[in-house]
């Protein structure tokens, strides 16, 4: 699975807020500094999260992001279907070579695997909340490698 900029920001952003105490919050410009990224790129992330329900700002002086709502209540599946693009549902059009179609559309043995790959990413994703991201590398770590019981979440679409 390859993880887009976008996604790898818009993470960070995100626990970055779930770091925050309540009543807190945090300017587009100490987001950015806190992730290395430009204040127009965390600019663009904090409104799409916002759109998408993720986080709210008040404006003034003392204004700045927070948690639309509890990180525990945030789960990464959500997180990653707004920030990029659903990659599976475009795949087979994305290698046509030099096609219009896919020489394999309609019986590929390609698609089932990438197919079962990204159900077990998305089961996965769909049982870590944002709360989980929140320590150090050895807590999530830990966390991560608890889950279990994958089990198939979306059913192959045939081109």
């Amino acid at each position: 699975m390859k993880i887009s900029a976008q996604e790898e920001y818009g993470l960070r952003c995100l626990v970055q807020l779930a770091n925050l105490k309540d009543g807190e919050t945090l300017t587009l410009p100490q987001i950015a500094e806190r992730e290395g990224i430009s204040t127009a790129n965390a600019g663009k992330l904090m409104w799409l999260l916002n759109k998408a329900g993720f986080v709210n700002s008040t404006r003034g002086t003392k204004g700045g992001y927070f948690l639309a709502r509890p990180a525990g209540d945030i789960f990464l599946n959500e997180i990653i279907k707004v920030l990029d693009e659903d990659v599976l549902s475009s795949h087979c059009e994305s290698y046509t070579g030099v096609l219009d179609k896919c020489i394999h559309t309609g019986d590929c043995g390609i698609r089932p695997v990438i197919v079962g790959l990204h159900e077990i990413v998305e089961n996965a994703l769909s049982r870590i909340t944002l709360a989980g991201l929140v320590g150090d590398e050895q807590s999530v770590d830990a966390m991560f490698h608890q889950i279990q019981g994958i089990h198939r979440t979306i059913e192959p679409s045939r081109v």
